[in-house]
């Protein structure tokens, strides 16, 4: 009997609570880590089991470790920016009991603890004018956000007054910035995530019953900006507080998103087991975004007028010409919003400055999510609009030192003009600065320009575009590799030729088992010059039909700026008229495109 205990104690220890500073049991899924939200003035009590119930017996029974990251370790309710910094240095001390690190982690944040988890993913650091200090990489598989505001919320104000509150007002700088970090957007640097919505609310938050947990309205607690499918909608209140009770705002006798238990029925643990063990049942749980009735055909609204030089201006209201009426709520970040107007449909928003005269677009939004607008005169680049030049948009949002790189927006050129090796620095009176470093222009026009991104260390960058009517700048994050394969149609055709004949492959040109191939892509990143061309200084690797096959050559194209290729010979026992091939380098792989192999 005392044998089959002792045989049974490290599984029962693989899923308890493991207190802060001691040692994690290995498991066969990643510890999970809770962070808690708002505490004001951390005076009541902040434990696990009062934030989170008891999820941590829940995944226990799942064969999950569950590790708490209290808020309230940093004391005076600073910053969320400085707080998201101390969780980053609560992974970093992280160890096994058998003394190595803990190298990844999932993540639970509700309310604030996912605004938490994004200021640490996207390196935010506090004060005006905004900086990012993205950490290189992220030891974070899945994270799971509960009821996190992450447009903010109206109730913040009553929750107390202090920086914490300030920051999820709806529209505030804080808010603002980070949903704008990265090209516009927030990527969450690419990670797995998942957001459970309540709408167990009455309605006073958002104006419409069932649109709102009662603190946080659908459309801010959305995961819809990241990616479409990862958004669940519960019939779930906020949080367990009986001034919500009081005030009426949560329905009557709903449960509640943070406070968990073992009960099979509850539909956040299912949807948390689930999601964090790597199965698919979360998906028939609650609604999606896409087909919730309210969410669906909802959207938000978040818009900062700026100067042709990309200052803010002041802002008196704003409104969206519907009828009735939809006034646009103005704050002292001269940023106008509202959490609910129409989706999918073009709206006609207009601006009233402090000084100068009334500023009108049109915009159509996307339902489930808030769209954070910048509206200004000159060039406007949109959001997500850096990518690389060849194949799919990739994910996350990262470009590569050297690479050929499309800019998508409005106004970025007065005419369309093209350019011609060497290439130009200025191109038809536009200029494209990457850290006020002009870059070479290929192509511009009034929605695209091509250039080639400058040779520059991986991080966070501020690109520029630059014309006669003004200026506009976003950050893009630079990865050591982004590999992307140029394609020759829709169907995903690889841009390769013969080595030896010099022949584009295609139907009527296939390549043979032991022919030599160069195949075209952007994206290998920096290079080192030898013996006459640029070596890709971090070596690809090359899968066709699925077999890894030796590289003989990858870096830049000879006199070719932003193009690279990968020269190899083809395997035997491939063929095939679509033959798929695949470059990885630097930990990110391309989109798949096809090889013509008899």
């Amino acid at each position: 009997m005392r044998l089959g205990l002792i045989l049974l104690l490290p599984a029962l220890l693989a899923g308890q609570l493991i207190p802060a500073g001691q040692p994690v049991p290995k498991g066969a899924n990643p510890p999970v880590v809770f962070i808690d939200g708002y505490q004001s003035g951390c005076t009541s009590d902040s434990s696990f089991a009062s934030n989170f119930g008891a999820a941590d017996k829940l995944l226990q029974n799942a064969g999950l470790v569950t590790l708490y990251f209290d808020n309230c370790t940093v004391t005076g309710n600073p910053d969320i920016e400085t707080v998201g910094a101390a969780f980053g240095s609560f992974l970093a001390k992280l160890k096994y009991a058998d003394g190595t690190p803990v190298t990844q982690v999932d993540v639970v944040g509700h309310s604030m603890g996912g605004l938490i988890l994004r200021c640490y993913l996207s390196g935010k650091q506090p004060g005006t004018p905004a900086t990012f200090l993205p950490p290189a990489s992220v030891p974070i598989r899945r994270a799971v956000f509960l009821g996190t505001p992450h447009f903010g919320s109206v109730a913040a104000a009553v929750l107390g007054s202090d920086k914490q509150t300030a920051a999820m007002a709806p529209g505030s700088q804080f808010l603002f910035d980070l949903n704008t970090w990265n090209q516009g957007g927030d990527d969450l640097r690419g990670i797995s995530a998942l957001a459970v919505a309540g709408s167990g609310g009455t309605g006073i938050e958002s104006g419409l019953s069932g649109f709102d947990d009662g603190i946080v309205a659908l459309t801010s607690s959305s995961l819809s900006f990241f990616q479409p499918g990862t958004t669940r909608v519960v019939p779930y209140c906020h949080t367990a507080n009986s001034l919500l009770s009081i005030f009426g705002v949560c329905k009557s006798g709903v449960p509640v998103l943070n406070i968990l238990s073992t009960d099979p029925n509850n539909m956040v643990g299912q949807i948390l087991v689930s999601f964090l063990t790597g199965t698919n049942a979360w998906k028939s749980v609650g609604d999606s975004a896409e087909t919730n009735p309210r969410l669906s055909t909802t959207a938000g609204l978040q818009v900062q007028l700026r100067d042709q030089t990309d200052l803010p201006l002041p802002l008196i209201s704003g409104s969206i010409d519907t009828t009735p009426v939809i006034k646009l709520t103005a704050n002292a970040a001269n940023i106008v919003y509202a959490e609910s107007v129409p989706a999918t449909t073009s709206l006609n928003v207009q601006l009233t400055p402090l000084s100068g005269t009334v500023q009108a677009t049109t915009a159509t939004l996307a339902a489930g999510t808030v769209t954070v607008a910048v509206v200004k005169p000159g060039p406007v680049i949109s959001p997500k609009g850096v990518i690389p030049a060849a194949g799919p948009a990739p994910f996350p949002y990262d470009v590569a030192p050297g690479a050929y790189v499309s800019v998508y927006g409005t106004n970025l050129a007065p005419a369309t003009q093209a350019a011609s090796v060497p290439y130009p620095t200025q191109l038809g009176g536009v200029q494209v600065l990457v850290d006020g470093s002009p870059a070479q222009i290929v192509f511009v026009s009034a929605g695209q320009i091509n250039f080639v991104y400058p040779s520059t260390s991986a991080g966070l960058t501020k690109l520029s575009v630059k014309n006669a009517a003004g200026q506009n700048s976003v950050n893009v994050r630079v990865a050591p590799a982004v590999p992307s394969l140029f394609l020759l149609d829709a169907a995903g055709t690889s841009a390769a030729v013969n080595a030896s004949t010099g022949i584009v492959v295609g139907p009527n040109s296939p390549v043979h088992e032991g022919d030599f191939v160069s195949i075209y892509l952007t994206g290998l990143g920096s290079t080192t010059a030898k013996s006459g061309l640029d070596y890709a200084n971090v070596q690809p690797t090359l899968t066709v039909g699925g077999k890894q096959v030796a590289v003989s050559y990858a870096g830049r194209t000879p006199g070719l700026a932003g193009l690279d290729q990968v020269n190899f010979q083809v395997p035997s026992g491939v063929t095939g008229a679509a033959v798929p091939v695949v470059v990885t380098s630097a930990g990110r792989s391309s989109s798949t495109a096809f090889l013509n192999v008899r």
